[in-house]
């Protein structure tokens, strides 16, 4: 199968440092090859995924992160590119959008961000000719927009050393900003006693200010600001960490960062809020309550087992997953046409998922309650 892989103007493949989307659009690139596959990716001409890079494309432009005029500049010169392949899926807002899309070729689209309801009014327009893939059931769980698909996220697991998590310290790894909950993160470890290393992408004004007003001036002895890491600095300073502190703050459509985390061995501690639920395993590969509960639970976490923290995030969110998922999505289509994934294409109930969504792990406790009780739905 040839596969057209569509990603934004602003940030190569893979990203140097921070670049969520891109991440996965590169794992999912790399690992369709791997499969056996051919891919075509149009995406900023200065990126390195060692696939076939479609010709024509600019280099990026982080200075207009976000501009529509800029990543429509990119969607017209992909579809060009992409001319002749069998499935384009396209991971910008506006592309499956685009009046010119090549005739005959089916176009799937991943909802990377969050789905306000501008973003609903974008994808129901969308879903009468695009299929539509949701990270997770959380981020789809208030609308109801007809989704195709719910596949999780994936990584390569195995490139990440597992760690000793013997450092003595937790670790805040995230985007300098109110949502991520870098402050609360601040507060929980040292409610906690436990020192705190904090890793964080802190380039637009609205995050310096955030940093420059908030967070610095509350930075003493327990804490150690490292700034944004690279990747081999990222994965020591998690798999050294007893434990990543995440208390996210607000539906987070998926954290990429607990199953960073988890692959090296590491437990999240954090709050139940957007998808945590789905990849954390409470009381198994970490700790999910509400932020004033966090400090309690934060020293527990160096007793649970990294293996199965390592385990778990082989079985449910490595690279081959996602691939297979996507791949079956992109079979069906071309098999029969859009698929149906959610009766009728309606309101989206995930009792009644045709086997579409990948199901997060069996959970074993309640983010509310003591982990040897309860069940987390």
């Amino acid at each position: 199968m040839l596969v057209g892989l569509i990603a934004g103007p602003w940030i190569p493949v893979p990203p140097e440092t921070y670049g969520g989307t891109e991440r996965v659009i590169d794992g999912l690139a790399r690992g369709l090859e791997t499969a056996g596959h051919s891919v075509l990716l149009a995406a900023p001409s200065d990126s390195t995924c060692p696939v076939p890079l479609a010709r024509r494309m600019r280099e990026s432009d982080p200075e207009s992160l976000g501009t529509a005029v800029t990543e429509l500049s990119q969607v017209i010169r992909a579809y060009e590119a992409l001319d002749g392949v069998e499935v384009i899926h396209d991971h910008t807002v506006t592309g499956p959008l685009y009046a010119r899309r090549p005739a005959g070729i089916p176009v799937v689209t991943t909802i990377h961000g969050i789905l306000d309801a501008a973003a609903v009014d974008v994808y129901r327009v969308m879903a009468a000719n695009t299929a539509i893939i949701g990270i997770s059931h959380d981020q789809v769980s208030r609308t109801r927009l007809p989704v195709d698909r719910i596949i999780h996220h994936g990584m390569d697991v195995e490139s990440v050393p597992v760690g000793s998590g013997q450092g003595g310290y937790v670790c805040f790894v995230g985007r300098m900003c109110p949502d991520k909950g870098v402050l609360e993160a601040i507060q929980v470890a040292r409610q906690a006693g436990i020192p705190l290393r904090i890793a964080a992408k802190m380039r637009d004004r609205t995050e310096m200010t955030y940093f420059q007003d908030v967070i610095e001036p509350l930075l003493g002895s327990n804490e150690e600001f490292l700034g944004e890491v690279d990747d081999a600095a990222k994965q020591h300073l998690m798999g050294e960490a007893m434990a990543l502190l995440n208390p996210i703050q607000w539906h987070e459509p998926f954290g990429l960062v607990m199953i960073e985390a988890l692959a090296a061995g590491t437990p999240v501690v954090g709050t139940p809020i957007g998808s945590a639920g789905e990849i954390v395993d409470h009381g198994r590969t970490g700790f999910l309550a509400p932020t004033d509960r966090l400090a309690d639970l934060l020293p527990r976490a160096a007793g649970l087992d990294r293996a199965l923290c390592r385990s778990q995030a082989l079985q449910f969110f490595s690279t081959g997953r996602m691939v297979r998922d996507h791949l079956e999505l992109y079979r069906a289509i071309l098999d029969g046409g859009l698929p149906e994934g959610v009766p009728d294409r309606g309101e989206l109930d995930h009792n009644r998922l045709k086997g579409a969504a990948r199901k997060a792990p069996v959970r074993t406790g309640d983010p509310g309650e003591d982990p040897e009780e309860g069940v987390l739905p």
